[in-house]
């Protein structure tokens, strides 16, 4: 009778046990549901200037107190819309990654409001050996004469842009740092008047591109290096200045004379000695 009651008690004991383990994990999932808010991500990896479409990205849960700025909840919103920069696969997308809202894909669309795209011809050395890819910054130099100096210190090599983005090289858009691309041109992000400015550069004279690192936004003043400069010619030294003397002679002044007033009746007259 006691071992009977005994394992009645087991039992009992066991049942509480597993109903005690089944609430308790119902209660930390509806905890953890509550705690989390559906993302969507990247599903593949997209290239800048991609329009995005269904089956380019997923609904993921994501802690809710680590949601990323800018982050799309609803999966609508995310239609038609077209990539500003590179995603990578499950990465969150985000508003500021992607080009304004009506904006069609292409490279067009990830140009910065107010600037425009540029292309210039360039050659393995001019364009940094390939290493310059989309997304880099780079300086350009023009090498060309200037005319108002004599015609053996004509040539002259001056940077006459900084800090321009580049935003394709050849006909690609895309970022792969894992191998440089020879390449016969290059498009570049530039305001109009620097656009200006670059035409008449590759008018005037040879360009070449100069590869810069990404965080170095600091602005450098050259007056540019001529030929004689590079090779360490001084400069010709002025002539000497011709001095002419002329031989001035000063006559001496005649003494002064005397002179007296002669007054005869009603006439006057003046004798000088």
């Amino acid at each position: 009778m006691r071992s009977s009651r005994a394992l009645m008690m087991i039992l009992v004991s066991l049942l509480a046990g597993v109903m005690a383990i089944v609430f308790a994990a119902r209660w930390l999932n509806q905890q953890t549901a509550m705690a989390t808010r559906k993302v969507a991500v990247a599903n593949v990896n997209l290239d800048l200037g991609q329009q995005i479409a269904a089956e380019h990205f997923r609904m993921v849960d994501w802690p809710s107190g680590s949601v990323p700025e800018g982050a799309f909840s609803d999966p609508a919103e995310l239609t038609d819309r077209v990539t500003r920069i590179n995603l990578m696969r499950n990465e969150p997308v985000l508003e500021a990654k992607l080009a304004p809202k009506g904006t069609r894909g292409g490279l067009s669309a990830v140009i910065a409001e107010g600037k425009r795209a540029i292309t210039v011809r360039v050659n393995d050395v001019v364009g940094v050996a390939g290493f310059a890819l989309p997304g880099n910054y780079v300086d350009v130099i023009v090498s060309t004469k200037d005319e108002r100096k004599p015609k053996e210190e004509q040539n002259i090599s001056k940077i006459v842009l900084e800090q321009i983005l580049v935003l394709a090289v050849g006909e690609e858009a895309g970022r792969d740092d894992t191998k440089p691309k020879a390449v016969k041109a290059v498009t570049l992000e530039v305001t109009p008047e620097q656009a200006e400015a670059l035409d008449l550069a590759r008018s005037v004279g040879q360009l070449s591109l100069v590869l810069r690192n990404q965080v170095d936004t600091v602005p450098v003043a050259t007056q540019g290096i001529t030929k004689d400069a590079l090779l360490g010619f001084e400069p010709p030294a002025p002539a000497p200045a011709v001095v002419k003397v002329r031989n001035i002679v000063r006559r001496a002044a005649p003494p002064p004379k005397e002179c007296v007033e002669v007054f005869n009746g009603r006439s006057r007259s003046e004798q000088c000695f």
